[in-house]
């Protein structure tokens, strides 16, 4: 686990990747962002459960498909090492977090905000991020351009060719992605860490990038089938914070005063712990439940360690959505 297979450093197309294994007979669906970038508003990116533009029934990884990848691996189990890599099948289990997790996170946190985001943002004014393999990324953008962190690679890929270097300091980090210094002025308004000395190593243990990764892919997978579900109305699109380092979408149409976001976060200084998440725009105007039970907000929150005790921790987490969901809407 210390190391990312060569494969996820190079150029890639998760999309593509996937099609080849359908032979011609499926549209294929991932949860990773594709390219090519998507030019115009309001997201700027690919959404990964959208079966529009498909010529052949959607394999995807949501019920919204005419197939989830789930059942398609019956018919082909010898692919369902690939499928759980990327969080489409053959769901894994996390283990519980190395003792070096939140230093890790807290170090890619700073890089995110200061290296990653800022690339996205001066193409399109956009910031948030997604899952990628092993990871966290952009979505494409500008000349079908991605960067993304693979363990304790960053990767600037530019169509079909990829740069791939060793995690170090924000200042040689910029200089791969940015072509100049961090960008220490653009989230000044938002409660993000400091920048703190931009030549100085950041602190990321590839055991720990690699579970965080995980953490993200099945938080992805989980939010976009939730997303999918036909009680999730007026959904926004499933995307990294880089605020807060998030991942989280919000339902329910606003004016009912029941939108909510939906989210996991990687832990924070009032929860250190990894946790699930469900935070009412409106609270006042939210039934009351024991099952609202956060203490820094109102809302909910599932900690870690129920997830890791779970028999199916996947489905143990929709469910567990789901029922505060189900409070929003009756």
């Amino acid at each position: 686990l210390a190391h990312p297979m060569p494969a996820t450093l190079g150029a890639r197309d998760p999309q593509k990747e996937a099609q080849r294994l359908l032979a011609g007979r499926f549209d294929a669906r991932v949860l990773e962002p594709s390219p090519p970038a998507v030019a115009d508003g309001p997201w700027f990116a690919d959404d990964p459960t959208d079966p529009a533009g498909a010529d052949h029934p959607v394999v995807g990884p949501t019920s919204a498909a005419a197939l989830t990848w789930e059942r398609w691996l019956r018919d082909f189990p010898e692919q369902a090492e690939w499928a759980a890599e990327r969080w489409l099948g053959a769901y894994r289990r996390l283990g519980a977090p190395p003792a070096t997790l939140t230093d890790t996170r807290e170090a890619l946190h700073r890089l995110v905000v200061y290296v990653l985001s800022p690339a996205r943002r001066r193409a399109n004014g956009k910031i948030a991020l997604r899952w990628t393999l092993g990871g966290i990324g952009t979505p494409f953008f500008g000349d079908d351009e991605q960067v993304r962190v693979t363990g304790n690679w960053l990767v600037r890929q530019i169509d079909a060719a990829a740069t791939a270097v060793p995690i170090t300091s924000l200042s040689e980090m910029a200089a791969l992605v940015l072509s100049t210094e961090p960008d220490l002025e653009w989230a000044a308004e938002f409660d993000v860490p400091e920048s703190g000395d931009v030549d100085a190593q950041l602190d990321v243990d590839p055991a720990a990038a690699v579970w965080l990764g995980d953490w993200y892919g099945l938080a992805f997978s989980v939010l976009e089938q939730l997303r999918a579900d036909p009680e999730s109305d007026d959904g926004g699109r499933v995307q990294l914070w880089v605020e807060h380092f998030d991942a989280a979408f919000e339902c329910l149409p606003a004016e009912s005063g029941r939108r909510a976001g939906y989210g996991a976060s990687p832990g924070d200084a009032a929860h250190p712990e990894p946790y699930l998440y469900v935070a009412p725009w409106n609270f006042d105007q939210v039934p009351r439940s024991d099952l609202w039970n956060a203490t820094a907000f109102n809302g909910a929150v599932l900690s870690l360690s129920s997830v890791l005790d779970a028999l199916d921790q996947r489905e143990f987490a929709l469910d567990w959505f789901r029922e505060r969901r189900a409070i929003l809407t009756s």
